[in-house]
């Protein structure tokens, strides 16, 4: 039996938050490893060294910048997920890390493998959220607006978003080792195979849809079998003119 379109939101917006959980904590182990973390990552804890913000509240004050920004560039209306990924993912890294049990690296070995399953989390936890089909967070938004404004191509406009932000994340305080090469190196990758892995949940979506439609079509049918011709050709003329 096909899924309602309440039920399928619901879903999604269960698919999209466990994915937005999981990044979180993948961000928590890269960010106590200490050993290097990617730009956003490294901007974010050096606006914590910097000011009284915690990691996750920087994370939403830059998210809610650069999304407002991109949106007066491009004059779309964010999805649910960008939104989402905006709000969530940044409280639930301050969640994992004040958890008294928390891993937190004493060392180059302990800070490489902390960082290595943090990294493969990330990788991971993208892939699922995107599914969801709710839309992509707000950095990847901004990239591709920068993208359009200056009629250059996606690539060379997010790799100059995060040469900036790297160094500006680097003189807050930020953490910038050989975590951050291991991230830019090996994100991409593990991205486009966690979203082959998870493919077969948007199949999924993609046939809940078309069972609702195809019940659709079928209550508009005769119990015989048959299409109703007043649904397809409209009232008989005499009915119009009662």
């Amino acid at each position: 039996m096909p899924l309602s379109r309440l039920a399928r939101i619901a879903l999604r917006l269960l698919h999209v938050n466990v994915g937005l959980a999981l990044f979180g904590l993948g961000i928590a182990l890269q960010v106590d490893a200490g050993i290097g973390l990617g730009p956003w990552d490294a901007f974010h804890e050096g606006l914590e060294v910097r000011t009284p913000l915690t990691y996750g509240q920087a994370s939403i004050l830059a998210g809610l910048t650069i999304l407002a920004i991109s949106t007066a560039m491009t004059r779309t209306r964010p999805g649910w997920g960008t939104v989402l990924n905006m709000l969530v993912i940044g409280p639930w890294v301050d969640v994992f890390r004040a958890w008294p049990a928390f891993p937190a690296a004493s060392g180059f070995v302990d800070g490489a493998l902390q960082f290595g399953v943090g990294l493969v989390l990330t990788g991971v936890a993208t892939g699922l959220y995107l599914t969801a089909g709710l839309g992509a967070g707000p950095r990847d938004g901004f990239a591709l607006a920068l993208a359009r404004r200056l009629g250059v191509t996606v690539r060379r406009a997010r790799t100059l978003v995060e040469i900036v932000v790297l160094t500006t994340g680097w003189l807050l305080g930020g953490t910038v080792g050989i975590g951050t090469l291991a991230f830019a190196v090996a994100i991409g990758p593990l991205m486009q195979w966690s979203l082959r892995l998870w493919a077969p949940l948007t199949r999924g979506y993609e046939r809940s849809v078309a069972a609702s439609a195809a019940q659709c079509t079928n209550d508009q049918s005769d119990p015989a079998g048959g299409v109703r011709m007043d649904v397809v050709r409209g009232p008989a003329r005499g009915e119009e003119e009662a």
